[in-house]
C-alpha cells in the first residue's frame, strides 16, 4: 500500500512539474476588416487547434523556450509568431490575417460567413465619421434599403413595414430595451450604443436565424471592443461631446473600456418653427470589464447609467400651409411647460466556458431598470387664418382674417417604473468541418408599474368640445347646458403588471457540396411561453408559440462570385407591456403574439470594377401577418389597440451597391420599394402607418486628390411620404392622406491632421494620435421642410378639420473636433 502511495505521489509530482513547464496561448483571430475568422489552423510542431465561429483559439505550448506558432487559412495569408513564455503563463495573442489576393478577392474576405446569412456588416469607423443630426449606428442604418425613418431627432427606425417595437437590438449578446414613455424625437437624447466602444456591427432586415429573439422585423447585433492596449478618444461639438478610455493589465488578464457622453439638442430644436425655451440634459456612462481567469473561463461585465432630463417651454409657432390660391396660416401662442425625466440603469454579467475544442458555453445575467416621468401642462391658444397674398399690400404674408379661434389644454402626469431581469445559458458545439449546433435557454421577468393620468380639453370659439363618444344633450341655445364638462380626451389608469417568459432555441448549421457548388444550410426552431399577472389582471392565460426557421445558400461554381440565398420561417412577437395596454390604458393580458411568415430570396454578387472591390446585394421579400395588433403612430409614440383584430401583408424589393467608388473608401447606394397594408376587422385593406413606398439612400466618402487631408462625408436620404394619420375618434379608413416626402442631406467636411503620420519622423507630436481632425457639419443641407406628423385643427365655421404638418429641423451648422490616441 505504501509503495502504491509513493508511485501516486511521484506521478502527481511529475505531472505538476510537467504542467508548470507549459504555457497557454489564446486569443481571437481577425481579418483585415476586424471580423472574426472561423477555421484558422493554429499549430506548433505536431500540436494544432482550429478557431471556432467566434475566431477564438487556445493551444498549450512549452514554456521557457522559443516557439513558433503558425496561423494558416485556406483563403488568408499564413502568419507566424515567435514567443517565449513563462511557466503556466496565459498569453493572449490576437493576430490579424490579411487576404490572399491570388486566391480570393477582398470583397469575399470581408464576410464570407455573413454573406450566406444575409447579414450586413458595417465598419465602426464609418459610423464615427458620417455626419448626422443624431449621429450613431441608427444614423447609418437609415441609409440601408428596407430601413425607414422620418425623424432625424430620433433613433427609432422601422424595417420593411414594421414599427419601432419590432426590432431586436443586442450589445455583447444582451438584449437592449428602448424607453417606454418617449413620444417625440427631441425627448430621446442618446442612443444606448456608444460608437466609441464598438468593434462589430451586424444587421439583418429579415429572415434571420432562430438564435435571435422573438421580434418580427430585424436584428441589430453589436459587439463592443476588447482592448489590446491603452487607448483614448475625445470628441467635442456644439451638440455635446464624448470621451472614452481603454486599457489592459500587465498580465493581460484584465481589460476595460469606458465611455462618457453628453448631448444637448438645443441647436437642433431651436431651428424648428416653434420658438421655445429648451433646456435638455442627456448624459450617460458605459463601461465594459473583461477578466480571463484561466484558459477556459472568461468573465465580462457591461454596465450603463443614463439620465435624460427634458425641460421644454414652447412660446409661439406659425405654420403656413394650404395652396397658392388659398393659403392658410396657423398661429399658436403657448403657456406652460413640460418636464420629463428618464433614468436608466443597466448591468450584465457574462461568463464564457471553453470546455474543449468543440464545445463552448455562455452564462448571461442581465438587469434593466428604468424610471420615467412625463409631466406637462401646456395651454395652446390658436388662430386659423387667411393670409394676404397681394404682393403690393402692406400686410402681404400676414394673417388678415381669422376663420377659427380656439385653445387646447394638455395635461399629463405619467410615471413608469420597469424592472426587467434575464437569466440565460447558451451552448455552441462546432464539429470541425462537419456541422455546428447552437442552443439556448432564457428566463425573463418583467415587472411594470405604470400610472397614466392625461387629458386634453379643446375650446373652439368659446365652446368646450365634448368627445363624440359621450352622449350629451345638444339643444343649445334653446336650453342652457347643465351637464358635466368632459375633456375631449382623457386616460386614467394604474397598472401593476408582471410578465414571466421562458424561451429557448436550437439550430443546426452545416456547409457541404452540391456537385461542384458550395451549399450552406441552417435550420432551427424557437419557442416561448409567457404569462401575464398582476393587480387587476384577471382571466390571464398562459400562451406558447413555436417558430421554425431555415436558411439555405448556394454558391455556384461560376467565374462570377455569386451567392443565392433563400430563407423562410415563422416570426412570432409575443406582446411586451406596451402592446398589452390599449388606448384607454387598460391591460388585456390575453393579447396574442403577432405572427409573421417571412419569405426572402436574395442574390449577393461580388465583383471588381475599376480594379476595385464592389458588391451588389438584391432581395425580394414577402411577409404574411396574422393576429396583428393595430396601432396609431404619433411622432415616435405608438399606441396599440391590443385586440389582434387585423391581418396584414408586406412585400418589396431592396438592393444596395457598395464598394470603393473612391479608392480606399467605402460608399454605397441603396434603393427600396415596399407596400404594406392591413385589414382591420374585415373592413378592407388600407395602408399601414409605416407604408413608405420608395426609399433612396446614399452614403458617400471622398477626399480632395491634391489635399488628401481634406475629407467629405455625405449622408443623403429620400423617402416617400407616410400616411398622415387621423384625428382623435375619427375612422382611419376616412383619412388616408400622406405627409410630404422626406428629403434630407447631411454633409461633413473634415481636415485630418494625422493623414500623413507614416511620413513624419519619430517623436513628432502628431505621432501620438491615431486620428486628429477638425470638421464642419451641415445638417439638412438643402433646408428641406420635412414633416413628422399632423396637428389636427377644426374650423368652427366650416366644421372641417385641417391636418397641419409638424415640421422638423431646418438647416443647422455644427463644428466638431475629434482626437484618438
Amino acid at each position: 500500500m505504501k509503495t502504491k502511495n509513493k508511485y501516486c505521489l511521484l506521478f502527481l509530482f511529475v505531472s505538476i512539474i510537467n504542467f508548470a513547464q507549459n504555457a497557454r496561448v489564446k486569443g481571437v483571430v481577425l481579418d483585415n476588416n476586424n471580423q472574426p475568422v472561423d477555421g484558422v489552423i493554429v499549430s506548433y510542431q505536431s500540436k494544432s487547434t482550429t478557431t471556432n465561429s467566434s475566431g477564438f483559439y487556445m493551444i498549450t505550448v512549452p514554456a521557457k523556450q522559443k516557439i513558433v506558432l503558425v496561423f494558416s487559412h485556406i483563403s488568408l495569408k499564413s502568419i507566424t509568431a515567435t514567443l517565449l513564455l513563462n511557466s503556466n503563463e496565459d498569453f493572449e495573442y490576437n493576430p490579424v490575417m490579411n487576404s490572399n489576393a491570388e486566391q480570393l478577392s477582398d470583397v469575399v474576405i470581408t464576410s464570407s460567413k455573413r454573406r450566406v446569412q444575409g447579414i450586413i456588416s458595417i465598419e465602426p469607423e464609418i459610423i464615427r465619421k458620417i455626419s448626422g443630426a443624431n449621429a450613431g449606428v441608427e444614423n447609418i442604418l437609415k441609409t440601408l434599403p428596407g430601413v425607414n425613418a422620418n425623424n432625424e431627432l430620433s433613433t427609432a427606425y422601422s424595417v420593411r413595414g414594421g414599427n419601432y417595437d419590432e426590432n431586436l437590438v443586442y450589445v455583447n449578446e444582451v438584449e437592449i430595451y428602448r424607453p417606454f414613455l418617449i413620444r417625440s424625437g427631441q425627448q430621446e437624447g442618446l442612443s444606448f450604443t456608444n460608437t466609441d466602444l464598438v468593434q462589430n456591427i451586424d444587421f439583418s432586415a429579415g429572415g434571420f436565424q432562430a438564435k435571435y429573439g422573438d421580434k418580427m422585423s430585424s436584428v441589430l447585433d453589436i459587439t463592443y471592443r476588447t482592448p489590446k492596449k491603452f487607448g483614448a478618444s475625445l470628441e467635442a461639438s456644439l451638440l455635446g461631446g464624448s470621451i472614452s478610455a481603454e486599457g489592459v493589465s500587465k498580465n493581460q488578464k484584465w481589460n476595460f473600456i469606458t465611455g462618457v457622453r453628453y448631448r444637448d439638442n438645443s441647436l437642433l430644436v431651436n431651428s424648428q418653427q416653434t420658438e421655445s425655451n429648451y433646456r435638455p440634459t442627456f448624459a450617460d456612462i458605459q463601461t465594459g470589464v473583461n477578466y480571463n481567469s484561466s484558459t477556459k473561463w472568461q468573465w465580462s461585465f457591461l454596465g450603463n447609467i443614463s439620465q435624460n432630463k427634458y425641460n421644454y417651454q414652447p412660446l409661439t409657432r406659425q405654420t403656413n400651409f394650404g395652396t397658392l390660391n388659398n393659403p392658410i396660416a396657423l398661429q399658436i401662442f403657448y403657456e406652460g411647460q413640460e418636464r420629463d425625466q428618464y433614468q436608466t440603469y443597466f448591468g450584465a454579467v457574462k461568463s464564457t466556458f471553453v470546455a474543449n475544442e468543440i464545445s463552448t458555453y455562455k452564462f448571461i445575467s442581465s438587469a434593466y431598470h428604468t424610471q420615467e416621468q412625463e409631466h406637462y401642462d401646456i395651454d395652446a391658444a390658436y388662430y386659423l387664418g387667411e393670409v394676404d397674398t397681394n404682393i403690393g399690400s402692406e400686410t402681404f404674408g400676414n394673417v388678415t382674417y381669422n376663420r377659427a379661434v380656439g385653445s387646447q389644454l394638455s395635461h399629463a402626469r405619467n410615471d413608469l417604473d420597469a424592472l426587467i431581469v434575464n437569466e440565460e445559458v447558451k451552448g455552441n458545439h462546432n464539429f470541425k468541418n462537419k456541422f455546428q449546433i447552437d442552443w439556448g435557454l432564457k428566463y425573463t421577468r418583467e415587472s411594470i408599474r405604470d400610472r397614466i393620468s392625461e387629458y386634453e380639453v379643446i375650446d373652439s370659439a368659446g365652446f368646450s368640445i365634448n368627445p363624440p363618444i359621450v352622449d350629451l344633450p345638444h339643444d343649445q341655445p334653446y336650453n342652457p347646458y347643465v351637464g358635466p364638462l368632459v375633456p375631449f380626451q382623457s386616460v386614467r389608469a394604474l397598472n401593476f403588471v408582471n410578465i414571466d417568459r421562458l424561451s429557448g432555441f436550437g439550430q443546426w448549421s452545416t456547409k457541404t457540396s452540391l456537385g461542384s457548388s458550395q451549399l450552406w444550410v441552417n435550420a432551427g426552431v424557437r419557442a416561448q411561453n409567457w404569462l401575464v399577472s398582476g393587480d387587476n389582471v384577471t382571466d390571464a392565460r398562459s400562451q406558447t408559440v413555436v417558430s421554425p426557421r431555415f436558411q439555405i445558400a448556394l454558391k455556384p461554381d461560376w467565374n462570377k462570385d455569386m451567392i443565392f440565398k433563400f430563407s423562410s420561417g415563422f416570426y412570432y412577437q409575443p406582446p411586451f407591456y406596451r402592446e398589452l395596454r390599449d388606448v384607454n390604458g387598460v391591460v388585456n393580458p390575453n393579447v396574442k403574439a403577432q405572427k409573421s411568415i417571412h419569405f426572402v430570396l436574395s442574390n449577393d454578387y461580388s465583383f471588381k470594377m475599376w480594379n476595385r472591390p464592389f458588391k451588389l446585394v438584391s432581395e425580394l421579400y414577402y411577409k404574411n401577418m396574422t393576429d396583428v395588433n393595430t396601432y396609431t403612430l404619433e411622432n415616435v409614440r405608438i399606441r396599440y389597440r391590443a385586440n389582434n383584430d387585423a391581418v396584414a401583408y408586406t412585400y418589396g424589393f431592396d438592393c444596395r451597391l457598395n464598394g470603393e467608388f473612391v479608392p480606399g473608401t467605402e460608399s454605397w447606394f441603396s434603393f427600396g420599394y415596399l407596400k404594406t397594408e392591413e385589414n382591420q376587422d374585415g373592413k378592407g385593406y388600407i395602408a399601414r402607418p409605416t407604408d413608405q413606398r420608395l426609399k433612396f439612400g446614399i452614403l458617400f466618402q471622398d477626399y480632395m486628390p491634391n489635399i488628401p487631408n481634406f475629407k467629405l462625408y455625405l449622408n443623403l436620404v429620400y423617402n416617400t411620404g407616410l400616411p398622415g394619420g387621423s384625428p382623435s375618434y375619427a375612422d382611419a379608413y376616412q383619412y388616408q392622406s400622406r405627409l410630404r416626402d422626406y428629403r434630407r442631406a447631411d454633409v461633413g467636411f473634415s481636415y485630418v491632421f494625422t493623414e500623413k503620420n507614416n511620413e513624419r519622423p519619430d517623436g513628432h507630436w502628431l505621432k501620438k494620435f491615431k486620428d486628429l481632425s477638425l470638421g464642419l457639419e451641415i445638417f439638412n443641407l438643402f433646408n428641406n421642410q420635412n414633416a413628422i406628423t399632423n396637428t389636427w385643427v377644426r374650423d368652427a365655421y366650416t366644421k372641417n378639420q385641417y391636418g397641419i404638418p409638424n415640421y422638423l429641423t431646418q438647416r443647422v451648422f455644427n463644428i466638431k473636433l475629434t482626437a484618438r490616441l
